[in-house]
């Protein structure tokens, strides 16, 4: 927790619990929860603790093993197999080659266990991804070992630090979630987002700090297009701040909401009820 606190990231004792059997077990670990209460930023913060590298798989539908682990780069071969086509060497050394490593792409899952240090592998809302690539991930969340038809299996160098995270649009698979540890991550309470602005904006005021983070919290409750999360409170703070307001009246709100919300029905609502 000290490291998490130090690095301006508000964990709660059971989420760094989690987090710290996670790399301790080596094993993956799943993050739920609704958009924007800090799921990605945990990732974020675990690199900069971990002083390592963080590789990034943004999933969506129709994501395929192409763009999540490899492509050839089919150019470089073509262009290979012309220069060669006058040498000695036979065809099957020829095709050896040209399906080397140095005609390989390598893409963020094969990057994740191919790095000379342990990453951080953050596969984002696996929840937006097909059921079938959630199947193909279970071999890598096993063994750590990608197979490559044309090179065989490819195991971890240095096993990374995987964290998956879901907003919970589908159900995820037991196979999937039997290989992990699990943390459902929710809204703040007002006290922890309070101390979430000041971690942040250490120089805030503390009236206003409370003042955004009260309004932020009624907003949430409200029926909304998109609820506001932890990074928008900062935003608001930090415009408020810019715009030199040093506590929240109706003006400096009624100018600033685009900070916090993002959609003109939900900006109309707030103003209509809370101006």
């Amino acid at each position: 927790m000290r490291a998490f606190d130090a690095a301006a990231y508000v964990a709660d004792e059971e989420l760094a619990t989690l987090i710290f059997l996670s790399t301790k077990l080596g094993k993956p670990l799943l993050l739920e929860g609704p958009p924007g209460v800090g799921k990605t930023e945990v990732a974020n913060v675990l690199a900069r603790v971990l002083q390592t590298q963080l590789i990034r798989l943004q999933c969506y539908e129709g994501l395929d093993v192409h763009t999540a682990v490899y492509e050839w780069n089919y150019q470089k071969q073509l262009l290979t197999i012309k220069i060669q086509e006058h040498g000695s060497k036979t065809e099957a050394e020829k095709e050896q080659y040209i399906f080397g490593e140095e005609f390989l792409l390598k893409r963020p899952l094969l990057q994740a266990i191919t790095a000379e240090q342990a990453p951080v592998l953050l596969i984002d809302e696996i929840d937006r991804a097909d059921e079938e690539f959630e199947a193909f991930l279970l071999e890598l969340l096993s063994a750590f070992q990608i197979s490559i038809p044309e090179m065989g299996t490819i195991r971890a160098v240095h096993r990374p630090y995987v964290l998956l995270t879901s907003n919970r649009t589908r159900e995820l698979s037991d196979a999937l979630k039997r290989r992990c540890l699990y943390h459902w991550l929710n809204f703040p309470s007002l006290e922890k987002e309070q101390q979430i602005v000041h971690k942040h904006l250490p120089h805030i005021a503390e009236q206003l700090a409370a003042r955004v983070v009260e309004v932020v919290q009624n907003i949430r409750r409200k029926k909304l297009e998109k609820r506001p999360g932890i990074a928008e409170t900062l935003d608001w703070a930090r415009a408020l701040l810019a715009l030199g307001y040093e506590e929240l009246t109706p003006a400096a709100m009624g100018r600033t909401l685009g900070c916090l919300l993002k959609s003109e029905a939900d900006i109309q609502l707030v103003k209509k009820e809370e101006l």
